[in-house]
């Protein structure tokens, strides 16, 4: 682990190639447990318990190191939570981020992470017209209570200076738009993909899904080969990879 002065990068070394991670400071919870783990030797020789192709691949259960095989993996942790850090937009489930699990919200709604597991996204590629759909079905409803404040009311006003005002109606048509969508803006539960979600999840790819659920803490700066080779190892039915993948 070397610690520089604006950020730690942390060296993983596995069975199947070494993997390198920076780890955010405006996470300074998650960064200090992860820094303080690491330190104590508690991944040594764990295991790469859960990998699912397209998604991720998740370690650090403390049960997975002597784990018989075929044994279902995953319940193992040090008894503890770190509260979540979110920092949503700026921090989202690009490949290589580096995330904490955590127990669902009906146990857990504060979204407490999990510690001491982790997970790395690997994640799909989308394509544009894919993230444009997202949007629509997600913002649907926001975005009918929008137009029934903004638009319905003015409806036939609207028809009518099209007829007689075509410039008039094209500024008003376009100051409504604008409503409508700082409704949605200022609406919880929106979805607006930012111009660099849209870049990473149309080229690299990610899990859009998982934003804002879980603190992401960190991201992969080398290594997305080996990223690759774990998450398509053949897995049983617990998705716990048939051949042990080993934090050494």
């Amino acid at each position: 682990m070397e610690n520089q002065a604006t950020e730690t990068r942390v060296l993983m070394h596995t069975n199947k190639g070494d993997i390198k991670l920076k780890l955010y400071n405006d996470t300074p919870l998650h960064r200090d447990n992860f820094i303080k783990l690491v330190k104590e030797g508690q991944y040594n020789g764990l295991l790469f318990h859960r990998v699912i192709k397209d998604f991720m691949i998740q370690g650090g259960d403390v049960t997975s190191k002597d784990a018989p095989m075929n044994k279902q993996l995953g319940a193992g942790d040090l008894g503890y939570t770190v509260p979540a850090e979110f920092r949503y937009p700026k921090y989202f489930h690009k490949k290589g981020a580096l995330a904490a699990p955590r127990q669902p919200d009906d146990i857990n709604p504060q979204k407490k992470s999990d510690m001491s597991q982790f997970f790395i996204v690997q994640g799909k590629v989308y394509r544009n017209g894919e993230l444009d759909t997202l949007e629509l079905i997600a913002n649907q409803d926001i975005r009918k209570k929008a137009l029934d404040k903004f638009y319905r009311p003015i409806a036939v006003d609207l028809k009518m200076l099209k007829q007689s005002n075509k410039r008039e109606y094209n500024k008003r048509v376009t100051a409504v738009n604008a409503q409508i969508d700082s409704m949605i803006l200022a609406t919880p539960g929106h979805l607006i993909f930012t111009d660099e979600q849209r870049k990473a999840y149309t080229t690299d790819g990610g899990c859009h899904h998982l934003d804002g659920i879980y603190t992401i803490f960190g991201e992969l700066t080398e290594g997305f080969d080996v990223l690759d080779i774990i998450a398509n190892q053949p897995k049983d039915q617990y998705d716990r990879p048939k051949k042990d993948i080993r934090i050494i």
